[in-house]
């Protein structure tokens, strides 16, 4: 299965709630913080819901 990695480049101030649970559910909390997932449909939803938020780069 492919992978990606997820980097968080804005903050989430002034973000709705949801958005914030979105990120942490992720494994982001902090700017800067990379994390790698599986390129599964339920990460790729998320990612999609604060594509504003983070960076993603495809990884094998």
């Amino acid at each position: 299965m492919a992978k990606i990695k997820v980097t968080k480049v804005k903050s989430a101030i002034n973000r709705t709630q949801r958005q914030k649970r979105t990120l942490e559910a992720l494994g982001l909390k902090k700017i800067g913080q990379v994390v790698e997932h599986d390129a599964t449909p339920n990460i790729l939803g998320m990612v999609n819901k604060v594509k504003h938020l983070v960076s993603v780069e495809e990884t094998k």
